[in-house]
Formats: C-alpha cells, structure tokens, sequence
C-alpha cells in the first residue's frame, strides 16, 4: 500500500523559493550545521563521495567542502540554484542516484516533510556504499508546540472548529526503529530542543514564511480570520510569556545516523556466549532465588 500524501510537495518547493528570494531565515539551518560539525567530528575517517540531500539551503554542502571531510560533494537541491556547481535538482523521495553512489549523506531540516519517510531512508540507504554512513536531521513532533495550542483554541472559540493549522512531525521513538527498517546498522536518535524568544507571535510567522514552513498540509483549509488570529496572539501572550514579556517558541531537532552494513563493524555476541560472569565484573556475590 502506498503512504497516505500529507503534505503538497509542489507547495512546499513553491513556499522555499519564495523564501529565498525574498532572504531566507537561516538560523535554525546554521545551528544544525553547527551540530554536523560536532558530530562528524568524532568520525576518524574521510568520505571520498558526498551527497546533501536536500537541505534547504547549501549550507551543509559548502561546510563539507570547506572541511575537508568529502572529497567530492553533490548537492541534491529542492529548488534551482543557478550558478552552484555540483548541484542537482530533485525529491528526496526520488532520489536520481545509483546505488553504491556514496560514502556519506547528510540531510538537515528537509526529510519532516516527505510523505514517505520509510521509502525515503530505504532509498539513502541504497545510494550509499557498505559502510557508508547517513547523519539526517529533522524537525520532532514538539515544534512549534505552542503555536499547535494557541490556534487550536483561538479557531474552536472563533469559528466553531478546528482544522490543522501545523504539520505533524516525527517522533523520536520511532525513528529508531524506521533506520533499522531501511536497513541501516547501528542505528542512533537523539533530540535538541531549541528554544526562541520573539517579541510577538507574528515575529514567529513571519520567520516561518521566511524558511519556507508555512501550513503545506494537504487538507488544509483556507486563512485564518483576522479575529482568530488576534485571539491567538491574546493566548500566546497569556500562556507562553517569559517575565520580559518575550514568548517562547519550540523547535525540537531530531538527529538520527546509520550505517550501511558492512563485515568490519561490530556485531552483538550471540545470547549466551560470554565468557565471564556479571557478577564476577560488579565485584558481588551471584544470589539465586528458591525454586
């Protein structure tokens, strides 16, 4: 059975395009960059093939150029970038590659949108070479948490219902599992939780229209009412002010990274084969319960 489409991926490259022309919002792209730094650091090793898949912007590309870690880097662009070498223009959920393609694949703030995650990783991991490695991050389930309440309720009081207004994002429980589904070993999740402060709720909006993030949900419905949307800036205010009167906003950073299997990484022992008891390591005495 095919995933069900959540999200209008024509209206998401549309909304990124317009981002970028009109100066796009980089701060959460840079802090991610910043976090692949780190990240890539603690990897003894060099990548003679590199792909960035579809990070908004060719900020990852440029940092993996400038590190020296890739020896060569191809850039998978969700939109046109005239002028930019190395650069294709695709869908992460397509990918034009070969398989056996790369060392290495970073992804950041891009695959919360793909209607099929699952297929997505599946396809990763079939571009990379054994013991190629994927890094990806992406937007969790507590994003823009406050802003999910504040229009739920400003549109149930306003208008008599509710319709989505924010998009639904992954949960880091189960993205775990969903690298070992695609096939990748070693599979490992974390989550950074992010925290910015605005002056109003439409200092937010507005940063949102600037990445590119506005509702591209499927079954969305048309505007918000004026009236809703002064009723949910009058609950941001009450609910999620700081003492300065700043609000707060979430964005919840998913980090997730895997291998591609290969003979030289270290696989679990086999149940029962040890060869030295646990007590013996803590130092205890073994007790054994009564039958």
């Amino acid at each position: 059975m095919s995933s069900p489409l959540l999200f209008d991926s024509a209206l998401i490259r549309k909304r990124l395009a317009r981002a970028r022309r009109a100066g796009f919002a980089d701060f959460l792209v840079a802090r991610a960059v910043d976090d692949l730094s780190d990240r890539l650091g603690a990897v003894l090793r060099e990548f003679p093939q590199a792909l960035d898949l579809a990070t908004p912007v060719p900020a990852a590309a440029d940092w993996l150029r400038a590190s020296g870690r890739a020896g060569a880097v191809t850039r998978l662009a969700p939109t046109l970038e005239p002028g930019s070498p190395g650069v294709a223009v695709g869908d992460p959920e397509a990918l034009p590659f070969a398989d056996r393609s790369f060392d290495l694949a970073v992804s950041l703030l891009a695959l919360q949108h793909a209607n099929d995650l699952p297929g997505a990783l599946v396809q990763v991991r079939r571009a990379l070479r054994p013991d190629g490695l994927f890094v990806g991050c992406l937007l969790g389930g507590r994003t823009l948490t406050e802003l999910r309440q504040v229009l739920t309720q400003a549109e149930s009081e306003v208008e008599g219902g509710v319709s989505p207004r924010v998009a639904p994002f992954a949960e880091v429980r189960d993205l775990g599992g969903l690298l070992q589904r695609a096939g990748f070993a070693l599979p490992v999740t974390d989550v950074e939780t992010v925290t910015v402060r605005y002056g109003d709720p439409f200092g937010l909006m507005r940063d949102l229209r600037a990445m590119g993030l506005t509702n591209a949900l499927r079954e969305r419905r048309g505007t918000l009412r004026r009236a809703t949307l002064m009723r949910a800036a009058q609950l941001y205010a009450e609910r999620f002010a700081d003492p300065d009167g700043r609000l707060r906003t979430t964005f919840e950073l998913i980090w997730l990274s895997g291998w591609v299997p290969h003979e030289s990484q270290q696989k679990p022992l086999r149940p029962g084969s040890a060869q030295a008891r646990l007590a013996d390591a803590l130092g205890t005495v073994e007790r054994k319960e009564p039958s």
